[in-house]
């Protein structure tokens, strides 16, 4: 009872997939592994976010499985002719359970829990682990970060350890430096108890009673601040 069935892993393989990764996504592919990173638009805004697992030579990529097949197909665009492949792994599922010694914790946020990968079975539990994730104020996936629609580090990604700022250049690289030397965020996804939806909603959960809205930092309300956020926000 640990399987995460709406994730789904891709397996890139082939010449030299972590160089290949390290010029298009947000985290130090070159770093220890498992990491959370993003894959950007030039202007610094989220197309996809996921989880890059090491497996020998290969990466595995941990990420929603709604938008698995779109992502291989945008990294191929960038592949070239390079020989590298890129397609679902059918031996492995992602696993969460939220405490435990399987697995490591997730390194977004410990308090998320422990996450590994391993062949599929049992009953997914995908349901608790977006309960829990909510609880802690983290938003993933593109029903949420939308899709070249916010900025990543409006996603939080500096305070969840989704982004490198010493690793060099990536897709979007220019605007998210900036913006971090600047220290200026000026909207920050965030949940909050439901509420009608408006144009700064991104999602509703009215079984758990929230929601994820793309709010100004001077204007959260009743948002969520846990810990980690409302640390960033004193800075």
């Amino acid at each position: 009872m640990t399987m995460l069935a709406n994730r789904t892993v891709l397996r890139v393989a082939g010449e030299d997939v972590c160089g290949f990764l390290q010029g298009l996504v947000t985290h130090d592919v070159a770093s220890a592994l498992p990491v959370w990173a993003g894959l950007l638009t030039p202007q610094g805004k989220a197309l996809f976010d996921f989880l890059l697992w090491a497996d020998d030579d290969d990466i595995l990529i941990d990420v929603e499985a709604a938008q698995a097949e779109a992502l291989a197909r945008r990294l191929t665009m960038y592949r070239l002719r390079r020989a590298i492949t890129i397609a679902i792994d059918p031996a492995l599922a992602v696993h969460w359970s939220r405490d435990g010694d399987a697995g490591i914790a997730d390194p977004r946020l410990p308090e998320l829990g422990r996450r590994w990968l391993a062949p599929p079975g049992g009953t997914p539990v995908d349901n608790a682990w977006t309960a829990h994730r909510l609880s802690l104020g983290v938003t993933e996936g593109r029903g949420e970060l939308g899709s070249g629609e916010t900025l990543w580090l409006e996603c939080n990604a500096r305070e969840l350890n989704g982004v490198s700022f010493t690793k060099g250049c990536y897709v979007g690289q220019e605007n998210t430096a900036r913006m971090h030397h600047r220290a200026k965020v000026n909207r920050r996804l965030v949940v909050a108890p439901i509420a009608p939806a408006g144009d700064r909603t991104r999602a509703l959960y009215p079984a758990l009673g929230l929601m994820v809205e793309h709010r100004r930092v001077e204007a959260l309300g009743d948002a969520l601040r846990p810990a980690w956020l409302a640390a960033a926000l004193a800075d």
